[in-house]
């Protein structure tokens, strides 16, 4: 158990796993922990990432311009299992340096262009093919707004709400209340602009929808922290569960979140993706439990 009388040190010092989930890979210092390169496919876009939330956003959106006839959007999806380090081999650390997934690294630059941080992916693919931006001037702005306020929110729902909700090794209670109540804040924030516009930033489909969708879409749906959905009370945000309803039944978004997914249903999880064929072909319950691992 915590120390209720804990007084912080004057210089903190990294004496201890700080326990829960990703106790092993925690640290407080950057760079690389292994020599490991990575894996290229026959593709221009290289894509290194994990199913989660942040990694997401850059499946769904590369699905979404795949199925908007951009073919230059093919892509190779490798799976990095960041519970196991993956993110502080050498190779990796080249793309990101801040270990962090998704990276891509566009090949069809000279040199190639490494790109890292979820918003900076949709940023940069959406400017790359002149899709799911707008390009007016008041358009473009209210849609990098939302797309900025999602960065912003993310490490207080992830870091915060879901690190303390579900995955910290005790239940405290300060920093559940602390997140839950930003956590409802922020969806209170989107249920409002929601219930005047049918996508985030207005009436058209973009990035912004995408930044949003994997967040605080799959938390009123259900799909992330189990629990969270009742404990937030997430039925009442109608506008929310309507947009997020809408979101999901999208073909390029049941595809795109099904990518470098290894949990769950085996018929959902696409450990990786090479090919519009290996949605049908190389899904986990084809290839057995551990896909091409």
């Amino acid at each position: 158990m915590t120390d209720p009388t804990y007084t912080p040190p004057r210089v903190w010092k990294w004496e201890a796993a700080s326990g829960g989930k990703f106790a092993s890979i925690n640290r407080p210092v950057a760079g690389a922990t292994h020599d490991k390169e990575l894996p290229v496919g026959e593709h221009a876009l290289q894509l290194y990432s994990l199913a989660t939330p942040n990694g997401m956003k850059a499946t769904i959106l590369l699905e979404e311009l795949l199925e908007a006839g951009h073919a230059g959007a093919e892509y190779d999806a490798w799976l990095v299992t960041i519970g196991e380090g993956e993110q502080f081999g050498t190779g990796f650390v080249e793309v990101n340096p801040n270990s962090k997934i998704p990276a891509l690294l566009d090949r069809g630059m000279d040199p190639s262009l490494r790109v890292f941080e979820s918003g900076s992916i949709l940023l940069y693919l959406a400017e790359k093919f002149g899709a799911f931006l707008p390009t007016d001037p008041a358009g473009r702005t209210e849609c990098l707004n939302w797309l900025f306020w999602q960065m912003a929110s993310a490490p207080f729902v992830g870091g915060g709400f879901g690190h303390f909700f579900a995955y910290a090794p005790e239940k405290y209670e300060y920093p559940i209340n602390r997140y839950t109540m930003e956590t409802k804040r922020l969806l209170d924030v989107l249920d409002r602009q929601l219930a005047d516009h049918r996508y985030v930033a207005g009436d058209e489909y973009t990035i912004a929808d995408i930044a949003n969708w994997p967040w605080f879409g799959q938390i009123v749906r259900g799909e992330v922290y189990e629990g969270a959905a009742e404990f937030l009370d997430a039925g009442g945000y109608r506008n929310v569960a309507r947009w997020a309803g809408e979101i999901f039944a999208r073909p390029a978004v049941q595809r795109g979140r099904r990518v470098n997914r290894t949990w769950g249903d085996l018929t959902e999880q696409l450990h990786e993706r090479h090919a519009a064929s290996d949605f049908q072909d190389r899904t986990a319950d084809r290839l057995g439990a551990d896909g091409d691992r």
